[in-house]
């Protein structure tokens, strides 16, 4: 048998070499599982898979709670089943290397930050299915945003919160409405451990409201070479309601939303002062942690003995703000009752007003019927401030003008950085062996360069359209066995099942359309001429088919009406086996369409659509 290390005395004094083999070859597999650099590494991806393909699906390809189904000698003999030691040993060689690698772009162009790192707040994180702590295109961007620093070696620390129950599964019923699912995340099966003090003490935080205290565990993901933390307040000591704080991502009124952003942005600042971490920079993405600027303000009034004006300036000069809103009522406003009880204590420790408090949320300072908003305070907390795209920005500058009324919408100061995508997450394997061939040797380095890029004319066309058909198929049959499913859930017939099994035609133009639906984006467009439509769908020889995938907000009762009116289509013959709805909308249901499709759909209602990079990964992939 294959020995993967030098034979070591074991607990009882004796050892054997398949015993110390096994324990060790296990080690390095829950290595690999407890750092997300596996998620975005398909070599390391179809390594679990090959352990147990089928239970590797079930488990919504979670490396954690598929190891936790082996014992080290059962893992031993699967290894030697599929010759997976030398794999594992080279992934956990990488994964060394990776961790500790010094000549990294950060080394070179961010040494600055190597003491004091950017601190990196959003409400969500879209990293990997197995970690549903994202909704959408937030999540998704921010996720991108820190695999994106650690492979550049930027230091950085993310700050989240941890919901147990993440966002909800979604199911439709027979008549095409959607319910919400909401599960309880094991924790056993999440790649965190306890983030903890210096000193090694397990990190409890307080933030403090007139109605009482409200502490938060934190806990610590690695992403690659980024820690992300999130707080908890299912902790004893808080009261019921309180646990519950962080068990749903966007659930509850506005009291939860005002608890839940009081505990990123106060309480996230409070997590980084009891870990010893100083930042230089503070990243606030959308107005949700717009209230940390305030804690580092106070902050540097005790320690500093700062005034309150002098501690805001200097506070601004290191915070960036990144809005991503383009709708006016997509930004949250709390009325100023529920400011006061929850940011009164930190109103008192910085020695102002009710009414300077307010107005730092409002637009209008003095005008007592304005509420507060996140938005506002987070652009007047802040020296830098963008918005994700050229359209936004103009739109942005516009809609928060009046904020800025002595100057000029051109020069108001919010720039653009249009949002992009990381790569490696969302590049098909067999589409990345297709560049690795015909693209310099360090293209992976160089994306960015446009030049790189060029080499794709060199690509024979019979190449890379043969790559994109095997995407395709796959595709199709990721479609197949959801519907399928969704036909057996629903208690349909054997034979309607079956067909589920056959819908769309890999030799059919195949478009795609996922993303949330709100009404905005439209997802309806397309079926305004309903005659139309069949027309092109029956086509004899020039067919289309569709592939659908989104979730509607709970309170969104006309994106609900949406998904209804397309899913309920498969109820027509003419669009049976042409238009699908796949449920419960995902990172996994996002990669397989991104990958697969021939054509993008996106027809939001201008200017709406703030950014949206799903076109951008379908690009990527030949689409």
């Amino acid at each position: 048998m294959t020995q993967v290390d030098t034979p070591m005395e074991n607990r009882t004094g004796t050892s054997t070499p398949t015993e110390v083999s096994a324990e060790r070859l296990y080690e390095k597999c829950a290595a690999l599982a407890n750092n997300l650099w596996w998620s975005w590494h398909p070599e390391v991806i179809n390594l679990f898979r090959d352990l147990d393909p089928i239970r590797w699906r079930q488990l919504d390809h979670n490396p954690i709670a598929l190891l936790k189904e082996f014992t080290p000698e059962r893992l031993e003999k699967r290894a030697a089943e599929m010759v997976l030691y030398s794999r594992i040993n080279h992934a956990f060689r990488k994964l060394k290397e990776y961790m500790t690698g010094k000549n990294t772009w950060g080394a070179t162009h961010a040494g600055v930050l190597g003491g004091r790192p950017v601190a990196y707040f959003s409400a969500e994180f879209g990293i990997h299915e197995s970690t549903p702590i994202y909704s959408g295109g937030l999540g998704v961007l921010s996720g991108d945003h820190i695999k994106s620093a650690s492979g550049l070696g930027v230091p950085l620390v993310a700050i989240g919160l941890f919901y147990d129950q993440g966002y909800f599964r979604q199911r439709l019923n027979d008549e095409g409405f959607q319910q919400e699912e909401y599960q309880n995340t094991n924790v056993a099966d999440q790649p965190m451990e306890p983030a903890v003090t210096p000193d090694g003490e397990p990190i409890t935080i307080q933030v403090e409201t007139r109605n009482g205290a409200i502490q938060a565990k934190v806990w610590k993901l690695h992403v690659g070479r980024v820690p992300l933390y999130l707080l908890d307040c299912d902790v004893e000591g808080n009261k019921p309601e309180d646990r519950e704080l962080t068990s749903r991502l966007y659930g509850g009124d506005e009291r939860t939303r005002i608890r839940q952003e009081l505990v990123l942005g106060v309480g996230g600042m409070r997590a980084l002062k009891a870990l010893g971490i100083t930042a230089g920079v503070f990243h606030l993405n959308e107005g949700h942690s717009a209230f940390a600027p305030l804690e580092a303000v106070r902050e540097k009034m005790h320690e500093d003995g700062q005034s309150f004006d002098d501690a805001l300036r200097e506070v601004a000069q290191q915070t960036c703000f990144t809005t991503h809103t383009p709708v006016p009522a997509g930004h949250d406003r709390f009325d100023g009752h529920l400011v006061e009880e929850h940011l009164g204590p930190l109103r008192d420790a910085l020695g102002v007003s009710y009414e300077q408090l307010m107005g730092l949320g409002r637009v209008e300072p003095n005008n007592d019927q304005e509420t507060f908003c996140m938005t506002v305070l987070g652009l007047k907390a802040s020296r830098r401030a963008n918005a994700v795209s050229a359209l936004h920005g103009h739109v942005s500058r516009r809609m928060w003008s009046h904020l800025w009324p002595w100057r000029v919408e051109e020069e108001i100061p919010i720039g653009h950085i249009t949002n992009g995508v990381h790569i490696p997450s969302w590049l098909a394997h067999q589409m990345q062996q297709l560049y690795d061939r015909h693209f310099p040797n360090d293209w992976e380095r160089r994306m960015g360069e446009a030049e790189v890029w060029q080499k794709i004319h060199e690509v024979d066309n019979g190449e890379l359209w043969e790559t994109h058909n095997a995407l395709k198929n796959l595709l199709l049959q990721f479609v197949r066995r959801r519907v399928s499913r969704q036909c057996r859930r629903r208690g349909e017939s054997d034979v309607a099942v079956e067909q589920a099994r056959a819908v769309l035609d890999p030799n059919v133009l195949t478009i795609g359309f996922a993303r949330r639906f709100a009404t905005y984006k439209r997802a309806d467009l397309i079926l305004s001429d309903i005659d139309r439509f069949r027309t092109m769908v029956t086509s004899e020889h020039r067919p289309v088919q569709f592939i659908f995938a989104g979730k509607a907000h709970p309170k969104d009762e006309p994106g609900k009406a949406l998904i209804k009116k397309i899913a309920n289509l498969r109820h027509d013959e003419d669009f049976a086996n042409r238009v699908v709805f796949i449920e419960d909308y995902d990172i996994n249901v996002c990669r397989h369409m991104i990958q697969g499709v021939d054509v993008w759909l996106n027809n939001p209602r201008r200017p709406l659509e703030a950014s949206g990079t799903s076109g951008q990964k379908v690009v990527l992939n030949g689409g």
